[in-house]
């Protein structure tokens, strides 16, 4: 037996102002997309934001259901409205952020094992890693270079395909 470390690096920011502009515009998008999600039942708003261009920008919010298992995250409603697109855009940045009534918004959160998996899953199929934004409505922003650095052994296409 051998012991295997894993090493991830991102960045942090202490505040939006800190940001480029590019990045500030796509976190601003997902916090104000916040405002959209349908989250009666949990109160957890999600909003996700990305260049579908090199100047628009599209958004995804969460959208629960009373059967829960059939709500969508906000990254998966995203990512959904992209493969819809005539042409699938490549897309080097995604901002995500939440806002709560029932607690603070004022740390970033990574999204959830799904999300993660979809949003590998996407990277893989632009060719080229997918960076993440991720932040509350206020106080420190993470910034990812790759999705591989909140999965790292996620599961791909790659291994269904027998030798």
């Amino acid at each position: 037996m051998r012991a295997e470390t894993l090493t991830i690096q991102y960045q942090v920011y202490d505040a939006v102002s800190d940001l480029s502009d590019h990045h500030r515009n796509l976190l601003e998008a997902a916090r104000a997309a916040t405002g959209q999600a349908y989250a009666p039942y949990s109160n957890f708003h999600v909003g996700a934001a990305v260049y579908a261009d090199a100047n628009q920008i599209m958004t995804g919010t969460n959208q629960e259901n009373a059967s829960f298992p059939v709500g969508i995250c906000a990254e998966r409603v995203l990512l959904s409205a992209l493969a819809c697109l005539p042409v699938l855009p490549k897309v080097e940045l995604m901002a995500i952020s939440y806002n709560s009534i029932l607690m603070e918004s004022n740390l970033p959160l990574s999204p959830c094992g799904m999300c993660r998996q979809a949003l590998a899953e996407f990277e893989t199929r632009q060719g080229m890693p997918l960076q993440l934004l991720l932040a509350g409505m206020e106080g420190p922003i993470w910034h990812f270079q790759r999705i591989g650095d909140l999965l790292p052994f996620a599961f791909q296409g790659k291994h269904l395909i027998r030798p």
